[in-house]
């Protein structure tokens, strides 16, 4: 439920008639006028409430799924499709940025290619303008039928989300039936946390899910992932939905079973929520999700330097995997850059830099079968060791520099 500037409720009724207006994007929540708000009104509690036509979106059922983050540069069709045979049930298309998507990038547009084995597939983007990212994520939803969400990339989210205005809002009304998702950050600097602000509104806005890497813009990559910050965001986002189930009950029967009974958030709750942030095992994967009450965990750099975790997870165990089962990943790895790039010198240039972009996260894992101490954690650094056979020192050439 949004409040006008006027002081009256509005709430979003879930029915999807394309012949019915919905409000611009150039227009602002705060300038609209009670005449000027498309829909229906009705009274509750002696309120009036103003009723607001929106497309539905098709359900997310996401509930015990995986989740590969989307990665820039090396988390491309052909990893992706790696990671698919590894077990992960959601992936999502490098970031690409709305001005180049109007614009008509080649380069852009390739982002959007799906691979038959991807279960899941979600195109993200990035924008600050809530005009400019509408208008990108209409062209993507409405051109490509392949994709089953638009994810709104909001790794720094102040900017985007204060000063753009009601972006989601606008976005989620021009994707249609495609469910809109949102990746975002703590906040911009150390120790000023702000997601937790976000919550509501995320939730009212419709967005179907969300995915909080548990740092700030300031942190980047170092130091630890803020996971008990991001379960009080979770504690924030559940508390909001029950507050918000609780009005919409206290409705009138008329005002509140609309449209079969569809209610806030476009008719979906709980939004799904998920964390993100240092996971690098599938034993870990089920402990941090007990302990804070996310959905999932949101996989990145740990599916870069172990694509295996996806299996881990699934078969909640940890995979001392062998040197051959990695270097026949490899195999894998350029077949499918062949496969996707092709195999003319082109192909096998571009196929042979992102191989090496993977490899460089790749030769980081250090066989759990040396560790003294599991789970392993993502930011440790091993120091000098020598593989359990020939194969494995080779194929880590870290190792075998160190090793002498």
């Amino acid at each position: 439920m949004l409040k006008l500037s006027n002081g009256k409720a509005m709430a979003f009724k879930s029915s999807f008639k394309p012949s019915e207006s919905t409000i611009s994007v150039d227009q602002s929540m705060d300038n609209l006028e009670e005449n000027d708000l498309p829909g229906e009104k009705a009274q509750s509690n002696g309120k009036e409430m103003i009723y607001i036509d929106r497309p539905e979106k098709r359900r997310l059922h996401w509930k015990g799924l995986t989740y590969l983050a989307p990665l820039t540069t090396v988390g491309n069709l052909p990893f992706r499709r790696l990671c698919t045979t590894l077990g992960v049930d959601i992936t999502c298309g490098e970031m690409g940025l709305s001005h180049s998507f109007l614009q008509g990038s080649k380069e852009e547009w390739s982002l959007v290619k799906r691979h038959p084995s991807e279960k899941m597939f979600g195109v993200q983007i990035a924008a600050n303008k809530p005009e400019q990212a509408a208008a990108c994520a209409d062209a993507i939803s409405s051109g490509c039928d392949s994709i089953d969400f638009v994810d709104l990339n909001a790794g720094c989210p102040i900017d985007l989300i204060y000063q753009a205005g009601s972006g989601s809002a606008c976005i989620n009304n021009a994707t249609g039936s495609v469910p809109v998702t949102l990746k975002m950050r703590t906040g911009v600097k150390d120790g000023v946390p702000t997601a937790h602000k976000l919550m509501p509104r995320l939730h009212d806005w419709g967005i179907s899910s969300i995915a909080l890497h548990g740092r700030s813009r300031q942190q980047r990559y170092t130091r630890l992932a803020d996971w008990d910050y991001i379960k009080n965001c979770v504690e924030v986002l559940r508390v909001h939905e029950t507050l918000m189930q609780d009005s919409s009950d206290a409705m009138d029967a008329d005002a509140a079973s609309r449209e079969n009974g569809s209610n806030l958030n476009n008719g979906f709750s709980p939004m799904h929520f998920w964390g993100n942030g240092d996971c690098f095992s599938g034993i870990e994967y089920w402990k941090t999700v007990e302990a804070t009450g996310v959905d999932g965990v949101m996989i990145g750099r740990g599916a870069l330097i172990k694509p295996w975790i996806f299996t881990e997870i699934k078969e909640r165990r940890h995979w001392d995997i062998s040197s051959r089962e990695r270097l026949d990943l490899i195999r894998k790895y350029a077949e499918f850059g062949l496969c996707h790039f092709g195999s003319d010198t082109s192909g096998v240039n571009t196929t042979r830099r992102y191989l090496c972009e993977a490899l460089s996260f790749w030769h980081r894992y250090v066989p759990i079968g040396l560790l003294e101490e599991l789970p392993p954690k993502l930011n440790d650094r091993a120091p000098a060791f020598r593989g359990r056979d020939e194969l494995g020192t080779f194929i880590d050439p870290t190792a075998s520099n160190k090793a002498g």
